[in-house]
């Protein structure tokens, strides 16, 4: 109600004592106080019906009145029991638990968890890094491109979930891989690729999607996993978003490998992890491509030379070199900034560029700039292309060697 006094009780009685009077007609009085004559018809009506209460009445309806008091205090009991469910699996929850309803909305249920203070606040995320063209490679020989992707699930007849990483070498097409795996987390999959690396070497380069765990956020889309890769001298190359056909290849093993493995799956996880090896076995050393000129991928397919090894990477002087912590941030003119949690514990250089604004690179990477002015996080730049560097107006800041952790 737009009325001109500061004390809205006040002001309606006053109304409701005008109208008493009978000094002035509804229409006059309502523009005096400068509300609608509807608003002014209720208090009156109101005040007929003995109301002294001059308060704003709740807008709540009976069926809201009813459903909070039924299911309020079971949601916040739910939620105690599953404190990392949101609303949504809370009211899957509930209905399993009292199939009879009507149950409230999951927005409801939003709102309950919320005035509780029984909700997260959203993970701040470093901003989008340096936007770079999608780099379409053809591998020439082996161990120059692998291709790395997830198996899209199934289960087994037990009802068991299979979730396969699945890892090939793209020019022999040698399968190197095919496990399942009971988490699809960056912990779990670089466990097995650093089996592969001992076993196969290092190949130049690691074709992958952009979803977790290979993608994240920040600057290149980088994940803590591919910054572990590109620390042993890996190039990570990513598909555009959404189109599996950049990896084509790789999506037509996985039809191959579900047709023969998956129709039906096998009776449990070990005897289904037992047709996966089998059938690469097969696929490396029985199968022909018409691709490599009806040869086996192991007829063609030879181990890396390059070895996991680790070396520094050396910043020209005058560069600052700063750690981060575990969350990927650090501390420049006192203040914590942002760089992105997938560098968390690496070093990264500050090269200072103008007063209050200094460029951060990790290794021959540039991941942004930070400026005095922002007080969060770095700030994304435009990548210069390659024939823009050879022009001059961007020197290479550094050669690309060996990183270190």
């Amino acid at each position: 109600m737009p009325w001109k006094f500061i004390d809205k009780k006040e002001a309606r009685r006053q109304f409701v004592l005008g109208r008493w009077r009978n000094e002035e007609s509804m229409a006059a009085l309502c523009r005096r106080f400068g509300i609608s004559r509807q608003c002014g018809y209720e208090w009156w009506q109101r005040a007929q019906g003995g109301g002294a209460d001059y308060t704003d009445r709740s807008h709540r309806t009976e069926r809201a009145v009813t459903l909070a008091q039924r299911w309020q205090r079971r949601v916040h009991r739910l939620r105690r029991r599953y404190r990392y469910s949101g609303a949504t699996q809370l009211l899957w929850y509930l209905r399993r638990a009292y199939p009879l309803g009507p149950w409230p909305s999951a927005r409801t249920i939003g709102r309950w968890l919320s005035r509780k203070g029984l909700t997260r606040r959203p993970r701040r995320h470093a901003p989008d890094g340096p936007r770079v063209k999608v780099l379409v490679r053809t591998a020439h020989a082996p161990n120059d491109v692998w291709t790395v992707d997830f198996k899209g699930w199934f289960r087994t007849r037990d009802g068991r979930r299979v979730c396969a990483l699945t890892v090939r070498d793209l020019a022999s097409r040698y399968i190197l891989c095919v496990v399942h795996m009971e988490r699809t987390t960056e912990r779990a999959v670089a466990t097995v690729m650093r089996r592969l690396f001992a076993c196969y070497g290092l190949p130049r380069a690691i074709r992958v999607d952009n979803g977790p765990p290979f993608g994240g956020y920040g600057p290149y889309g980088w994940s803590t996993l591919t910054v572990s890769w590109i620390c042993l001298g890996i190039e990570v190359l990513y598909g555009r978003p959404g189109c599996p056909q950049d990896n084509a290849a790789h999506e037509q093993m996985h039809r191959v490998l579900h047709q023969q493995t998956a129709q039906p799956a096998a009776a449990n996880l070990q005897a289904q992890q037992h047709r996966f090896e089998r059938w690469r076995r097969h696929y490396n050393r029985d199968r022909p491509h018409q691709a490599l000129g009806l040869q086996v991928p192991a007829a063609l397919y030879r181990r890396s030379s390059r070895r996991p090894q680790l070396r520094p990477w050396t910043y020209p002087p005058g560069w600052l070199l700063k750690r981060t912590d575990p969350r990927g941030r650090i501390r420049w003119q006192g203040r914590s900034r942002l760089i992105g949690q997938a560098f968390g514990g690496r070093t990264v250089a500050l090269r200072p560029m103008r007063r209050g604004i200094v460029n951060v690179y990790f290794g021959p990477h540039l991941l942004g700039q930070i400026h005095a002015a922002d007080t969060t996080a770095i700030r994304a730049v435009t990548v210069r292309t390659t024939r823009q560097l050879r022009r001059g107006r961007e020197p290479s800041p550094l050669p690309q060697t060996l990183p270190s952790n």
